[in-house]
């Protein structure tokens, strides 16, 4: 069965209004983030997959999307990227979608139309998009999430949670046409991305993941793998450990600290004092260095 650009593996399922979780790859996945907390839902709620793009080379380039090798009862085999769907159902709640999403590289509103035509056709109330970039943050606070929400409902998830609404002005994701086109359809959106320190690259980045993790459980009754927290302090302890033994790192925290401070206070990133030229340049040369690999 065919929905847009999308083949279904199986009939569409009979779900009460599910939310729909959505991450994008790359765009904003910073230090694998978002596909953590996915992931962890999918295999929370033993989520089965449903629908991925019949044609994935229509919207995707396979030398900048690598088609990878593998070995399946002793055969070699091919995966090629792709854009998945996959559904849940759970006792007493709204069912859940999980989708993973590419950014796409060639007719991208063919794209965003087909995921639009499948939520609409699954009956999803709300879209939630998870994820993380690099910020000008400290470690050493807890860190700030950022979001914005369209509808009645999402609006009030998005006040509960106490992320700040995003100000950001600027280039974008063409699939953030998906937020802004639902509404029209009768899902509401909601976004809730959160802010990472540059200078900490992770292949893993529990710190991040708890602090979406920690929304979902107070919006959706969603429940944290406590093993998370150790993980996410013993990180913390890691990253800390190595500023300390970065004397320009360690001489450039305090500002961090003091930019974080005002962000909070001023609850819309305004009038926030800057960090000097110097102190950028210093911010982003750290970047992807030993430091960060915790």
């Amino acid at each position: 069965m065919r929905i847009g650009a999308f083949e279904l593996s199986e009939p569409v399922p009979e779900l009460n209004e599910p939310y729909a979780f959505a991450i994008l790859r790359p765009w904003i996945d910073v230090n694998n983030v978002g596909t953590l907390v996915l992931n962890e839902l999918e295999a929370q709620f033993e989520a089965k997959e449903l629908a991925r793009l019949a044609k994935p080379g229509h919207f995707f380039d396979f030398t900048r999307y690598r088609p990878t090798l593998h070995y399946e009862e002793g055969v070699r085999k091919v995966s090629v990227p792709n854009m998945t769907l996959r559904y849940a159902r759970r006792e007493g709640g709204n069912d859940l979608l999980f989708l993973h999403l590419l950014e796409p590289h060639a007719l991208s509103e063919v794209y965003v139309d087909s995921v639009l035509k499948l939520l609409k056709r699954l009956g999803a109330k709300k879209y939630i998009l998870l994820g993380s970039m690099y910020d000008v943050v400290p470690h050493t606070r807890p860190l700030i999430v950022n979001g914005g929400a369209t509808g009645a409902e999402a609006l009030q998830d998005l006040r509960k949670s106490g992320a700040l609404q995003s100000t950001y002005e600027g280039p974008t994701t063409i699939t953030f046409l998906i937020s802004q086109k639902a509404p029209d359809l009768g899902i509401e959106t909601i976004s809730f991305i959160v802010s990472l320190p540059q200078y900490a690259v992770l292949e893993e980045d529990y710190l991040g993941k708890v602090s979406l993790m920690e929304i979902l459980n107070l919006l959706y009754n969603i429940p944290i793998d406590k093993d998370d927290f150790e993980r996410a302090l013993e990180q913390r302890s890691l990253i800390s450990q190595r500023v300390d033994a970065t004397p320009a790192l360690k001489g450039l925290l305090p500002q961090l600290e003091a930019l974080y401070e005002e962000r909070i206070k001023s609850r819309e990133g305004e009038s926030m004092p800057k960090l000097t030229s110097e102190m950028e340049e210093l911010l982003w040369k750290t970047m992807g260095k030993d430091l960060g690999k915790a």
